[in-house]
């Protein structure tokens, strides 16, 4: 058990270690699509953290930018803006939102924040809060607010972990907003979830990309109409 434990810690210090790299190297001019505005009906809005800012994977590999070509595929008249950092929290998110809403004007936003509260051993409460005040930004800016939940690992503890999941649904209900329940559905509690991951065992692999936009799509679709 004592050995168990030790891993886990050095695989949190050297996550939080790459996470504060990671956001030093970020650009902060998020990366959108390349269309006309005018042509346009919709505006994704994707705030998230490294799930979602490519961490660790080729440019272009990641859930986001299969997004992007997927919308292309179907003829959708949408773009995509993310503002994913790698390392961000939903109290990075929640000061940061106001600014990108009313800049890209998003008919959808989509939070995909927490997951980095939950490895910090953050108050789940103000994780909450946050959440709730997100998403109500969002719905008064004028977009429709999707949440993807996420899981923990079981290290954290059972009640602990249970609580973090139920967050996202609790939000979701009170705000009437979307959710994805497990944005890392088939992926982390896959048969083969080893091999979905880089070796930090935080950061899915390139092969997961698809899997986790297969998760949102059925979710996300309908917003877009």
């Amino acid at each position: 058990m004592g050995s168990d434990i030790d891993s886990i810690s050095l695989t949190r210090r050297a996550w939080l270690r790459d996470c504060s790299l990671g956001l030093a190297a970020t650009l902060s001019t998020p990366w959108a699509t390349a269309q006309a505005p005018g042509a346009i009906k919709h505006t994704v809005l994707v705030v998230g953290d490294s799930l979602s800012a490519e961490y660790g994977l080729p440019r272009g590999a990641g859930w986001v930018a299969l997004l992007e070509k997927r919308i292309k595929a179907e003829k959708l008249s949408a773009r995509v803006v993310n503002a994913s950092i790698s390392g961000d929290t939903t109290s990075g998110g929640r000061s940061r939102l106001p600014a990108l809403l009313k800049l890209h004007r998003p008919t959808v936003a989509v939070i995909e924040l927490g997951g980095n509260d939950a490895l910090r051993g953050l108050p789940l409460a103000m994780t909450q809060d946050n959440l709730l005040v997100m998403t109500r930004a969002a719905k008064a800016a004028g977009a429709r607010p999707l949440l993807l939940g996420m899981v923990i690992p079981p290290n954290y503890g059972r009640q602990y972990g249970d609580d973090f999941t139920q967050l996202f649904a609790t939000v979701a209900k009170a705000e009437n907003a979307a959710l994805v329940p497990s944005f890392l559905a088939g992926v982390a509690d896959g048969p083969d979830a080893a091999k979905m991951f880089q070796p930090d065992r935080i950061h899915p692999r390139a092969e997961a990309q698809p899997r986790m936009l297969d998760n949102v799509w059925p979710v996300l679709r309908p917003l877009l109409r």
